[in-house]
């Protein structure tokens, strides 16, 4: 089992019911003893729009987010002020 797994721009792809169980049982074996990192745009509350099932949406929010650092980062976008520097060229 790897020590870290990072989801990244969790929410862009809906699971269908297998892939939800599957990543819900992966996330669960992980909670307490490896460390996960996940990035999204959507709040919690949307997260049953990606998996399908809100009881199991709201089961792998509680083993995601118990002893866990959340951290909200509002802001612009590094990207468009990228671009936007790109253009100024």
């Amino acid at each position: 089992m790897y020590d870290l797994v990072i989801c990244d721009e969790f929410g862009y792809i809906s699971y269908d019911k297998e892939g939800a169980e599957l990543l819900f049982n992966h996330l669960s074996l992980r909670a307490g003893s490896k460390s996960t990192i996940i990035t999204t745009n959507l709040s919690f509350d949307r997260w049953p729009e990606i998996f399908g099932d809100p009881t199991l949406t709201a089961a792998m929010v509680d083993r995601l987010t118990h002893r866990a650092y959340l951290i909200n980062m509002n802001g612009k976008s590094y990207r468009v002020e990228e671009t936007r520097k790109w253009n100024e060229q």
